[in-house]
């Protein structure tokens, strides 16, 4: 019998640390619009005053809008998140014929279309993650989205320092670990790739806590020991993309 509770604790306690990282096998769209000329205010709008509470209508979670600090492209990105990839196609296509949509983009276009590009890549957690809390701060924060590249074979190296070290000193020096993911199998970046959100407390702390990161002695000794432990760089050359970001005025995180 006492073995018996044992077991069932045991069983418990997998499963409680399961749900503590957030809901399994969620899915997450990352969408970037690139806006036209001019027209981004316009993007805004329409998203503030319609798509955001359609999309949630819809069975979509919204879970972040982004603009980037230095905005030469007029970007909009922003995350939605899903049950599953059949609830996301069943939640687009419902979106797509709500009368409401329609008339709300019909009326955003009558002085020219407001979009001249749309990326989007389908991305699910890292088990390393932390759980997602999609939260507004007392003031807004400053965010950063980074992906990472990695050479053949060496993704599970660099999410092996992530996960046992990385994160760790990230918060030592102020970052907060927001998300980790990883594009999903059929995506573009698929194996190699690691995308993730850090937030800040403003732009001038995300300069210190780098400033403080890249000194730091135990992140030399983590980042020479990986590289020694994986039998070469971990990363492609020129293999980190970074974008800052601030939320917008409707983003349920900020």
């Amino acid at each position: 019998m006492k073995i018996n509770r044992l077991i069932s604790l045991s069983i418990l306690f997998l499963l409680t640390a399961a749900a503590s990282h957030g809901e399994e096998g969620r899915v997450f769209e990352m969408r970037t619009y690139y806006a036209h000329e001019g027209k981004l205010d316009e993007l805004l709008t329409r998203f503030r005053d319609h798509t955001v509470a359609l999309f949630e209508k819809h069975g979509m979670e919204n879970v972040g809008y982004f603009v980037p600090a230095e905005n030469k492209d007029n970007k909009l990105i922003y995350f939605l998140s899903y049950p599953s990839r059949e609830a996301r196609q069943k939640s687009w296509k419902a979106f797509g014929s709500d009368p409401d949509w329609k008339a709300a983009f019909a009326a955003s276009k009558v002085n020219g279309k407001l979009v001249a590009k749309v990326e989007n890549q389908f991305l699910e957690f890292a088990d390393y993650s932390p759980k997602l809390k999609i939260k507004k701060s007392r003031s807004p924060r400053f965010f950063e989205l980074r992906t990472y590249h990695t050479a053949e074979g060496m993704l599970s190296h660099l999410d092996s320092r992530f996960a046992n070290h990385t994160m760790r000193i990230f918060k030592k020096h102020g970052m907060t670990n927001v998300a980790y993911w990883h594009p999903m199998e059929d995506q573009e970046g698929h194996g190699d790739t690691l995308v993730y959100l850090l937030a800040y407390k403003d732009e001038a702390a995300h300069k210190k806590a780098w400033d403080g990161f890249r000194t730091d002695p135990q992140w030399k000794v983590v980042a020479a020991e990986s590289k020694e432990k994986a039998g070469g760089s971990i990363l492609v050359k020129n293999g980190v993309d970074s974008i800052k970001m601030v939320p917008v005025d409707f983003s349920r995180m900020q």
